[in-house]
């Protein structure tokens, strides 16, 4: 039946996309209100612009070590989001890239259309190498190789700005982590098509020795004839929003918080995008960082008093112990906004049945993508082959061929039906959660049968060895009978539930733990729970992933790989 639906699959081009509604998380509450986040998942750094014709809306993120990256999401209601493709095919340098490089690469990116050439670009900072642009004429489309505009150590959070007489700005951040200072914003001026930077940096905001902190992520706006700087401060787990406000892109800037947690339980509510709809309806989209689960996007109303962007509710929230007259704070249920029209549910697509020649836009690999990762097929599964571990291997952190996608929700399961190939001993296969600490379970070849084990790491990050469990023994469901490279095969489903736990810290903060179990079936309807339960950890400046593991012990030997036929998410 596979292979008749696929066939027929096959034959309707591929950039037709279909409306998705998640089983897991659906913002849009289908009676005119939609409850935050608008997307459960980690978009970290979330940026937004208007598009050329008014009525579209794209949103780009962080995407760091993870290829491909920059992703570009679609809607037409800031509720209702679609993953359209990605900005970003390889990361430049290629060799430097071609390993898991996790936490470098594209730092907090923004989007901008130039109404002056017609043309999208997105620029972002790459600490240890400089700022980065890429461009595009239809952000769903192609997009121009990644190009060096400034080179240098300490850029980040990079944002452009086109002034009504055409000249360009550009404001950014400073890493503390590789230019030794931090909390300043700095403009310069940028040639007219931001290709390369033609003034000296100015700072024109100073955090330090303030509440206002770790000032960076900034985004740069015109209104009114106002320059205006949108920036997060305070630190990411519980800052705040800033907007500060000058006649001069070079300053001098004054500054109120316009956005904090208040009597919420959402922590630092800061870093996003603000949006001007034709309706005249003005809104903000930021993250909440949620530790495990990664950074999540939210959307606020935009009010003005005195000429200040208010964003969310009830205004005059308190912050840092004092009344803050400008400040709102996060709104969990609100009406949607004015867009002119009701348009359908449409959520990122999550679960992927392989039925198409090309990966689902969903996934991620570690490193830039090398054919030896894995491969498409036109049979209804896709192939990831195992990744040779170095000689001195100590745990997965080295891999770039993880195929992986983000937490689309606090509680959910993911299931899926594989088969791992072994022709040699050790290799191995299997569903995995991926962060500093990750756990999996997988087949591995022992002999010529395989185990079901339990492979778990605490802190990977730092080198720490795996820990290995055998939870089972089975027999291969296929032999090869060739007696050229033969192979053993086992199939299995293989099943993960993450659910909330939650917790506080000693000082009162809300904790966002989350609990793995882990369960396998060998015919899909009868699952046995196996293994020790896992708490789900965040990668680097990433939140956790799940998705699919594969590899095998270093030396010359014909490559073992897994074969995916599909991966669903459900509660």
């Amino acid at each position: 039946m596979k292979k008749t639906i696929l066939t027929l699959l096959l034959a309707v081009p591929l950039a037709l996309s279909a409306q998705y509604k998640s089983k897991v998380w659906c913002p849009d509450n289908g009676d005119g209100t939609f409850t935050n986040p608008v997307i459960n998942a980690d978009y970290s750094d979330p940026d937004v612009c208007v598009g050329a014709s008014g009525e579209d809306f794209y949103l780009t993120a962080s995407s760091f070590n993870c290829i491909p990256g920059l992703p570009i999401l679609h809607s037409k209601d800031l509720v209702n989001w679609e993953i359209v493709g990605h900005a970003i095919k390889k990361l430049l340098p290629e060799e430097r890239y071609a390993v898991a490089q996790h936490g470098n690469g594209v730092w907090a990116p923004s989007i901008r259309y130039n109404k002056y050439n017609a043309t999208y670009y997105i620029y972002w900072g790459d600490p240890d190498l400089g700022v980065f642009v890429v461009t595009a004429k239809d952000p769903a489309g192609e997009w121009t190789a990644p190009k060096c505009v400034i080179s240098g150590k300490g850029m980040i959070d990079t944002t452009p700005l086109w002034d009504d007489d055409g000249r360009c700005y550009l404001v950014n951040g400073w890493a503390n982590s590789r230019c030794q200072f931090n909390s300043v914003l700095t403009v310069r001026e940028m040639s007219a098509d931001g290709m390369e930077a033609i003034g000296d940096p100015v700072i024109v905001f100073d955090g330090n020795g303030t509440n206002d902190r770790t000032a960076e992520g900034p985004k740069f706006y015109k209104r009114d004839g106002w320059y205006w700087i949108m920036c997060p401060a305070g630190g990411v787990p519980v800052g705040h929003q800033l907007a500060m406000r000058s006649k001069s892109p070079f300053g001098p800037y004054e500054s109120k918080t316009v956005l904090a947690r208040g009597t919420t339980n959402v922590n630092g509510p800061h870093q996003g995008g603000w949006i001007h709809l034709n309706s005249g309806e003005d809104w903000f989209m930021h993250f909440q960082d949620k530790e495990a689960y990664g950074r999540v996007v939210w959307l606020e109303p935009v009010t003005w008093k005195d000429n200040w962007p208010v964003m969310g509710e009830k205004q005059g929230v308190k912050a840092y112990g004092k009344t803050e007259k400008y400040s709102g704070q996060p709104v969990l249920t609100y009406k949607k906004p004015n867009v002119g029209k009701t348009y359908p549910i449409n959520n990122p697509v999550e679960s992927d049945e392989f039925n198409t020649p090309v990966l689902g836009k969903q996934w991620q690999w570690h490193a830039n993508y090398d054919q030896t990762f894995g491969m498409p097929t036109p049979y209804g599964y896709y192939r990831v082959f195992c990744h040779r571990q170095s000689e001195g291997f100590k745990n997965l952190w080295e891999a770039g061929n993880l195929l992986l996608q983000k937490t689309p929700a606090d509680n959910f399961t993911a299931t899926t039906k594989l088969t791992v190939t072994a022709k040699d001993e050790q290799q191995y296969g299997g569903l995995i959660v991926m962060g500093m600490d990750y756990s999996s379970i997988v087949l591995r070849r022992v002999g010529d049968k395989f185990e079901l084990q339990q492979i778990t790491c605490k802190q990977a990050d730092k080198g720490k060895p795996e820990d290995i469990k055998v939870l089972a023994t089975l027999p291969p469901t296929a032999v090869d009978k060739v007696d050229y490279q033969p192979s053993i095969h086992c199939q299995l489903y293989m099943r993960l539930k993450v659910e909330y736990i939650g917790g506080q810290t000693k000082s009162g903060e809300n904790k966002h733990e989350a609990r793995v179990t882990f369960s396998y079936s060998k015919d899909g309807k009868k699952f046995t729970p196996c293994g020790e339960p896992f708490t789900m950890r965040q990668g680097k400046w990433i939140g956790a992933k799940v998705g699919i593991c594969a590899a095998e012990p270093a030396g010359k030997k014909v490559r073992g790989w897994v074969d995916v036929d599909w991966f669903r998410i459900d509660k």
